[in-house]
């Protein structure tokens, strides 16, 4: 094996771990979300008020800052490229990446991080509905059963899940998938900074409103 052909497939065996690892952290985000009353029990072991409220803030916090590494790499793999190199469950994870995307939309910008809010409850069911997404795309595409077992227990159905809905094995379809769903992200993400935009302007207009530099 050449210097090119090991930085290669440690390249491909780093992308896949770390799609793998973003699928499990999904899977986490979304229960971080639901667990509110186990949150407001440990709370009442608290005495401090300082204390109450750092567990408050630290609580929300790291589930979007979960949320926010599901994206990312949502995004990173999303591409040709990567998507002609791992086995990626089309169109089931690009689509669970764009369904994460607007619940961090929602949560950072709409209020959806406010338990009892609409906007949180839009997070939380988008944050379901993509974490389904990627445990059917994960267990039953990517996880398929191996090539040895096939060899000896053939299967039109296992066949033709990995032969057709793995983003490696079938680059038609990838690009497909890549010109259908990225342009959606794209705009996902332009939405998020259009609202982040009118956050950071609204005091500055609030104070020229006032009279106050």
């Amino acid at each position: 094996m050449t210097l090119s052909d090991a930085t290669k497939a440690l390249e491909v065996w780093t992308l896949q771990n770390l799609l793998n690892l973003s699928i499990l952290l999904g899977i986490v985000t979304l229960g971080m979300a639901l667990i509110q009353s186990y949150y407001r029990s440990l709370r009442g072991l608290l005495t401090l008020r300082v204390g109450v409220e750092v567990w408050d803030l630290a609580t929300t916090l790291f589930t979007d800052i979960l949320l926010v590494v599901v994206v990312v790499i949502g995004y990173l793999v999303l591409n040709p490229d990567i998507m002609a190199d791992i086995k990626m469950a089309i169109p089931f994870v690009p689509i669970a990446t764009i369904l994460f995307a607007i619940a961090l939309v929602l949560r950072l910008f709409h209020g959806g991080h406010k338990v009892g809010d609409s906007s949180y409850m839009s997070a939380v069911w988008l944050m379901f509905a993509a974490n389904l997404l990627n445990v059917i795309g994960f267990t039953v595409v990517m996880e398929a059963p191996s090539g040895e077992y096939l060899a000896g227990h053939p299967s039109p159905f296992w066949t033709f899940i990995k032969t057709r809905l793995r983003s490696n094995a079938n680059l038609e379809l990838s690009q497909i998938v890549f010109l259908v769903c990225f342009p959606i992200l794209i705009a996902v993400l332009v939405w998020g900074f259009a609202s982040g935009i009118k956050q950071v302007r609204r005091p500055e207009e609030t104070r020229r409103r006032a009279g106050v530099a």
